[in-house]
């Protein structure tokens, strides 16, 4: 059985592209849930119009699904609420302020 801490780890392998930065990081991963042979993830994108939205959404099908091949992975895409920066870990705050700062 996974745990909550397991699949975030995985997730953190999952870079936002534009960014540079993984989806844990940036505060899109809003929940997972973990039942029996189901590893359920709620997640949202930095903008509805991102442009890498199927590619991200992929990766993280993908990089959960090689981790965790005897479970049945799904990406549960919300837009409530809605991200913002304030979102971020402050790990990640500290990463773009040095990048765009």
């Amino acid at each position: 059985m996974a745990t909550k801490e397991e699949v975030l780890e995985q997730l953190t392998n999952v870079i936002d592209p534009e960014l540079g930065l993984n989806i844990v990081e940036l505060g899109l991963v809003y929940e997972v849930i973990i039942r029996e042979d189901v590893i359920l993830v709620k997640m949202t994108l930095t903008t509805p119009g991102c442009p890498m939205h199927d590619s991200i959404l992929e990766w993280t099908e993908r990089q959960l699904q090689q981790a965790f091949p005897q479970l049945r992975i799904f990406i549960d895409l919300v837009w409530e609420p809605e991200w913002t920066p304030h979102k971020m870990s402050p790990e990640a705050k500290h990463k773009l302020d040095h990048m765009f700062g």
